[in-house]
């Protein structure tokens, strides 16, 4: 069976017209089928189907095998070029935050950028559903080419800053709609192994990142390291826009999209304005950027603020966070202010959902105290590796994780089971950073290091695919665009929580223990040597200043680490929460039979007393029944 075949593409009923669909009488029988059945479609009989999704259910009616392909090769073509950018833009932002000569607000960007990373999925997986497929990557590769060029323009680390962000929403959108897209247009059971499509590249770009950053500066500078990419990536993006474009206008001609009735009587700009607020949820979404931004960002700021945490503005700052963060729950399950809301919360009641969020939050977390953002420099100072090895080492994780998620998703389409692969991999992901804390020592052989490294990279691919899987089997069609960008945000939240606190953590340990450990001689030197790597590695091996400064970075990685494995703990335990889906046999309820849905929202197969849960429809709405 071809993993990318119109006949067994999404289960809510792709058809295959084969390659000859342009001719007319085909086109009239899929026309006048359509139409026949309308009144019965699920298409045109779920009253909450926004527009977006009604236009992705008609285009998957249209796609041919060949139009499906040329979409697929572009979704890998963006994936590689954003792999190769993000790759080789690493290795130059350091000459262009040079080149301003000011460096104190890069890390509290590198926060913003988190936060930005975490908020930005659940709007653009709204914009998909509201407005289409198409519009929501268009308006992603825009915000994605700003944000290129306003790095390559920037004359001042401040409009430098403000790029970031608006590179981190392209980026980030970018990877929600490409995981949409895959999920509208495949089966569960091969859903696995594309998802893992845009992650290929990182087994050649990890390597081919640092060679083009270096090229780049020998020939041109790093301006142009930024520019080149506000060409490449549209270019790469074109073949999959056609594909869109073309199959929208088929769909149109044959009359499977038709504007719905509230459109066709509400036509007052007022009207316009009202039904854009609702069905993108601006309220649902302030409210979400105001308690992620307000909670994190003071947490890297209190340990450089004047009087630290017992000043007012950080203080007054995280309450407001969390006020906003307790009061959205009740904002997006209210009918009247949230009709359509940015988060579909109700799908936290189902186990599978809930387990499957809560679980990339953690795991997450503990990829920032353990692997990012600091090991980079730990291996340098403590392992006294080079710029080179200990690049290599830290892009481990990535190549390793890659693999690992090739292999499950291969493995999920033959045992059609997925569950099962979470639970190896918590297993595998704990074991590695038990490891890294027995293991990470100064007198550490590379076998070691690195061998912990493959370790929770192995686990992390293994976990990471089959979660996201479980979550959107756990969605009705017109949701799943929710719940892959609720799962993808609660990993993001806790990479920003994670990296909030080891930020806070390093910054506080790290200067309190050099001064208790530096020699006298070198003791008023502690504030340069914390601010600057390149100073930290002037002081050769064995020297007691290094002694003084391996010790206080050995301490702090330790504690690090101790707060992985903690944050990890519920991991296991949630994996066995999820449910077990059958794979092969999810699928919609059939609009002609009168189903009855079990208290979840799910109907079970009658065979499901063997002890697996074998689901035997696709999971509806856990507020609503079928009549």
């Amino acid at each position: 069976m071809p993993l990318i075949d119109p006949r067994t593409g999404p289960s809510y009923g792709a058809i295959d017209h084969g390659e000859n669909s342009r001719d007319y009488e085909q086109d009239r029988l899929l026309r006048d089928e359509y139409e026949t059945e309308e009144e019965e479609s699920e298409i045109s009989s779920l009253g909450e189907a926004q527009e977006g999704v009604r236009k992705i259910e008609a285009i998957n009616m249209t796609w041919t095998t060949r139009s499906l392909m040329i979409a697929y090769v572009s979704i890998f073509l963006m994936a590689f070029c954003t792999s190769l950018e993000s790759q080789t833009v690493m290795s130059l932002s350091a000459y262009a935050t040079s080149a301003f000569s000011k460096h104190s607000l890069i890390s509290t960007v590198l926060v913003v950028q988190n936060v930005v990373n975490a908020v930005i999925k659940p709007p653009m997986a709204k914009v998909a559903d509201v407005f289409g497929r198409f519009e929501a990557f268009c308006v992603s590769i825009l915000i994605y080419i700003l944000g290129y060029i306003q790095m390559a323009a920037s004359t001042n680390v401040q409009s430098y800053a403000s790029a970031q962000i608006f590179y981190s929403a392209g980026s980030t959108g970018l990877q929600i709609l490409q995981q949409v897209f895959i999920a509208d247009s495949s089966d569960l059971l091969n859903r696995a192994f594309l998802a893992v499509l845009p992650e290929f590249p990182f087994l050649v770009t990890v390597w081919l990142g640092p060679t083009i950053a270096g090229a780049v500066l020998r020939s041109s500078s790093w301006r142009w390291g930024y520019g080149m990419w506000a060409i490449i990536l549209p270019a790469a993006f074109l073949p999959l826009a056609l594909s869109l474009l073309l199959n929208q206008r088929k769909a149109r001609r044959l009359n499977l999209i038709k504007a719905s009735k509230k459109m066709k009587r509400r036509r007052s700009f007022f009207a316009i304005i009202r039904r854009t607020w609702y069905d993108l949820d601006v309220g649902g979404l302030t409210l979400l950027s105001a308690a992620v931004t307000l909670i994190l960002v003071p947490l890297t700021l209190a340990a450089n603020a004047k009087n630290g945490w017992k000043n007012t503005s950080i203080i007054v700052m995280i309450v407001v966070g969390v006020v906003c963060l307790c009061f959205m729950p009740f904002y997006e399950t209210s009918k009247k202010l949230a009709p359509k809301p940015l988060l579909s919360l109700h799908l936290l009641k189902q186990r599978t959902a809930l387990a499957g969020c809560a679980l990339a939050f953690w795991y997450f977390m503990a990829f920032y105290f353990s692997v990012q953002p600091y090991l980079y420099s730990y291996l340098q100072v403590v392992q006294n590796y080079d710029v080179a090895t200990a690049g290599r080492v830290t892009q481990t994780f990535a190549f390793t994780s890659t693999i690992a998620a090739f292999s499950v998703s291969l493995l999920i389409k033959y045992t059609r089971r997925y569950r099962i692969f979470i639970t190896i991999g918590c297993v595998i992901y704990i074991t590695g950073l038990a490891l890294m804390l027995l293991c990470r020592k100064e007198n550490a052989s590379h076998l070691q290091v690195l061998g912990t490294q493959i370790l929770v990279g192995c686990g992390g691919g293994l976990l990471n695919v089959p979660v996201q899987l479980g979550v959107q089997a756990s969605a009705s069609h017109q949701e799943v665009a929710a719940a892959t960008a609720m799962f993808l945000t609660s990993m993001e939240m806790g990479g920003a929580v994670g990296a909030a606190i080891s930020g806070a953590v390093w910054t506080h340990s790290i200067p309190q223990k050099l001064l208790k450990y530096l020699p006298e001689e070198t003791k008023s030197q502690a504030a340069e040597i914390f601010g600057s790597l390149a100073k930290a590695l002037e002081y050769p091996m064995g020297s007691p200043t290094r002694i003084a400064i391996n010790r206080s970075y050995q301490e702090t990685m330790n504690r690090l680490l101790t707060l992985a494995l903690i944050v990890t703990l519920p991991l296991i335990p949630l994996s066995l929460v999820m449910e077990n889906y059958k794979l092969d046999k999810v699928r919609e309820p059939d609009p002609n039979r009168n189903e009855e849905l079990e208290p979840n929202g799910m109907q079970m197969s009658p065979n499901s007393h063997d002890g697996e849960d074998e689901l035997l429809v696709r999971p509806k709405d856990s507020h609503k029944r079928t009549n």
